[in-house]
């Protein structure tokens, strides 16, 4: 993964070239990774040490591959079944040197000085996973909200995605969660996009995520924590 240049100016200038703050783009079609159940589990964890854990647990489909180890009392998970293995010209077709479209990401952040820990994090949600990061990411170091802030924000989700009884495959939508003001809808329905305004339960479609933040201020150790209020966790210190 060419991660130098994917963080170049020159490559971050290219991509943006091609947006316009005068109307929405044509949707590049890559395909559609429709993201039909919610069956996931996440939970961040740490350490005195700065030791941290940040994992997520999916079955993907119903009870998953419906195999259970023996003696163990749970089904083992089918997430493979985003992996093609033919034909050859499949995008997400699995050959070496490849990362083939996936997502069960759990993230961490790590200082740029000496690569210690940051922040140990995550936001569940089939295909709102990749969106909902850089989401909360740009909450805490480009805004300045705490975790939990970062997390009750309300969010926006591009894409024929999402749960089965909100989405449908082939049509291009903007999910936008209430609690956006309705000057900002309307100004992205006059850009030309297909907004969908999700409350209530919908709002599952925005993922639920979970923070633990390191940071140091005035020379003391601070830890801070947040629980996303679109789910049933909680953040625990002990």
């Amino acid at each position: 993964m060419p991660i130098k240049e994917l963080l170049s100016p020159e490559y971050l200038a290219k991509r943006a070239s091609g947006y316009s703050k005068d109307k929405a783009i044509d949707t590049i079609q890559h395909g559609t990774p429709l993201a039909l159940s919610s069956d996931t589990v996440y939970f961040s964890c740490s350490d005195p040490e700065g030791n941290a854990c940040s994992f997520i647990m999916s079955n993907y489909a119903g009870f998953g591959t419906a195999i259970i180890p023996e003696g163990c009392g749970f089904t083992l998970q089918n997430r493979g079944a985003g992996f093609a293995l033919q034909p050859e010209d499949h995008p997400n077709v699995l050959a070496p040197r490849k990362r083939p479209y996936h997502t069960i990401i759990p993230a961490m952040i790590t200082n740029s000085k000496d690569q210690s820990l940051n922040t140990c994090y995550g936001v569940m949600g089939g295909y709102m996973q990749p969106q909902g990061h850089v989401q909360v990411l740009m909450n805490m170091f480009v805004f300045g909200l705490s975790p939990q802030e970062a997390l009750d924000s309300p969010r926006i989700c591009i894409g024929t995605i999402g749960t089965d009884s909100v989405s449908k495959a082939g049509v291009d939508e903007v999910y936008v969660e209430e609690g956006i003001s309705s000057e900002v809808v309307e100004g992205l329905k006059k850009l030309g996009h297909n907004i969908v305004v999700l409350t209530g339960h919908q709002r599952q479609q925005f993922g639920r995520g979970q923070v633990i933040r390191k940071t140091v201020e005035e020379g003391q150790l601070v830890w801070s924590a947040g629980s996303d209020l679109r789910g049933d966790g909680h953040a625990s210190p002990l």
